[in-house]
């Protein structure tokens, strides 16, 4: 598991929140928007090493520092003791930033969308791509290809399992949803069978409503 897959599978429901990532969105612009091109890659790395450490290494800490258990003078307080001496200034302040208006809880998903931020810099995009198995290799290769050629963006694929997907794929990009699964294409079919049906009826009950020369 990778950095970001530890730092995202803690994060809990509450950061779903929209009032929430809208914020979170602001803050993870400002800190984009604070670093130079050259060293954003950098930047980032140290924004997941630190939520790393602060949850998985020391997930007392990170609680304390992030669920507005101290006050906002001992959270600056502990920035500066604990945290200052062994980052960069540039994220120190940042920290200080979110300390002083009370916004450290939100440290996670601000990460989430500076992550997004970043790859939509770069022309990449998040694609969640659901299947009833596990996906070979170059049907993923055969996937991302296509998104690419179709899209106009390099797709950064995350896979998941999901049982309900009978047969084909189901695709989410962004708030888009590309639907080909076996198990969706009949309830469409169902569907206008089942309008066909009432329109059908209520033909026939026009007809019988209304007798010609009436």
């Amino acid at each position: 598991m990778n950095d970001q897959e530890q730092i995202k599978a803690r994060i809990p429901s509450v950061m779903e929140d929209p009032g929430a990532i809208s914020v979170a969105k602001v803050y993870a612009k400002a800190f984009l928007g604070s670093v130079p091109e050259s060293d954003k890659d950098s930047a980032i790395e140290e924004f997941a090493e630190f939520l790393n450490v602060a949850l998985n290494q020391y997930p007392q800490f990170g609680k304390m520092l992030t669920t507005r258990s101290l006050n906002k003078e001992e959270s600056l307080q502990l920035i500066d003791r604990a945290i200052a001496p062994h980052a960069s200034e540039l994220f120190t302040n940042f920290l200080r930033v979110l300390g002083r208006h009370e916004r450290l809880n939100l440290l996670q998903q601000i990460y989430t969308q500076i992550n997004k931020l970043r790859d939509a810099e770069v022309g990449k995009m998040a694609v969640v791509v659901k299947s009833a198995f596990e996906l070979s290799d170059p049907i993923l290769d055969s996937i991302r290809q296509r998104l690419n050629d179709t899209l106009g963006f390099i797709p950064v694929l995350k896979t998941s399992i999901d049982q309900n997907v009978l047969g084909g794929l189901v695709i989410q990009v962004d708030d888009t949803v590309y639907d080909g699964s076996l198990r969706t294409r009949l309830k469409q079919l169902r569907g206008r069978l089942d309008n066909r049906s009432i329109h059908e009826i209520q033909s026939g009950r026009d007809r019988f409503s209304y007798p010609e020369g009436n």
